[in-house]
């Protein structure tokens, strides 16, 4: 049951999806690659926005500051 948890959408892929884009759209839109998206994703690294890329996200996701997620990719073993 524990490996099926694995294939639960992570939070930024959540609010990517609910806005129809793909990796690559939302890439361009914050001028970094189609894997950097990925790797965020999938926490496999953090994103380091600089304040542009930062508000373009938000107004991307249609989300306030408030409402985005602490870590964009799944949450580590170690959590929980």
């Amino acid at each position: 049951m524990e490996m099926f948890q694995k294939f639960e959408r992570s939070p930024l892929k959540k609010l990517r999806v609910k806005r129809f884009m793909t990796q690559k759209q939302l890439g361009k839109a914050l001028g970094v690659t189609e894997m950097t998206v990925s790797n965020w994703e999938s926490g496999r690294s953090v994103p380091k926005l600089t304040p542009v890329q930062y508000k373009k996200l938000l107004e991307i996701l249609q989300i306030t500051s408030a409402e985005l997620p602490d870590q964009f990719g799944f949450p580590s073993d170690a959590e929980g």
